[in-house]
C-alpha cells in the first residue's frame, strides 16, 4: 500500500501542471452589435463567467465553458433593457442564461485559435466556430475576438420582431476576456 501511495505522489509531482485560468471580470467585456432600421446599435452584457483550461502548447486538449446572464443585457437605456428581457427577445424569466461550451480548439497561427463549440440561447443550440487571439501581458492573458450569429436561429426577437427589415438578423458578438493563471 505504501508503494502504491508513493507511486501516486511521484506521478502527481511529475504530471504537467494544469493550465486552469481565472477570469478577471473587471478587465473583461462582452458586447454585441446589430442594426435596427439600418442604424447601427451596440449593447453589452454586464454579467458573465468563463472557465478555461488551456495550454497554448497543446491547444487541442483545452476546454472552454462560458455563461452569460441574459438579464444583465444593456443597450444604455433602462426601457430598452426591460424590453430585451421580455419573452420576444431573451425571455429571461424562462431562459436566464446563454452558454458556449467548446468541442475543439485548433491553432491557426501564433496566438490565434479557432474554438469550435455549441452556443445555446433560449434553448436553441447551434454549432459555431469562434476565432480567438490570445495575447499575454503582465501576468494576464487576453482572449479577444468577434463572431457573427443569426438572432433568429436562437429565437431572439420573435413575433412582430422577427421582421428583419426592422431589426437585422445579423448580430456580431465581440469579446475581450482577461485571464490570470494562464
Amino acid at each position: 500500500m505504501t508503494k502504491l501511495f508513493s507511486a501516486l505522489l511521484l506521478a502527481a509531482a511529475l504530471a504537467p501542471a494544469a493550465h486552469a485560468a481565472t477570469l478577471v471580470a473587471d478587465k473583461s467585456e462582452l458586447a454585441f452589435g446589430f442594426k435596427q432600421m439600418g442604424v447601427p446599435l451596440e449593447g453589452r452584457f454586464k454579467k458573465f463567467d468563463a472557465q478555461l483550461d488551456f495550454d497554448p502548447k497543446k491547444p487541442e486538449t483545452g476546454k472552454i465553458a462560458f455563461t452569460v446572464d441574459l438579464g444583465s443585457v444593456s443597450l444604455g437605456d433602462p426601457s430598452y433593457d426591460k424590453e430585451l428581457a421580455g419573452a420576444p427577445w431573451f425571455d429571461t424569466k424562462r431562459n436566464g442564461k446563454a452558454s458556449f461550451v467548446s468541442t475543439a480548439i485548433k491553432a491557426t497561427g501564433p496566438g490565434k485559435y479557432d474554438v469550435a463549440g455549441k452556443l445555446t440561447i433560449k434553448g436553441a443550440v447551434r454549432d459555431i466556430v469562434v476565432p480567438i487571439t490570445l495575447t499575454p501581458a503582465g501576468g494576464v492573458s487576453t482572449a479577444a475576438g468577434a463572431v457573427g450569429i443569426k438572432r433568429l436561429d436562437y429565437k431572439i426577437g420573435e413575433g412582430d420582431w422577427a421582421d428583419t427589415s426592422i431589426v437585422a438578423n445579423d448580430v456580431t458578438v465581440k469579446f475581450k476576456l482577461a485571464f490570470s493563471g494562464l
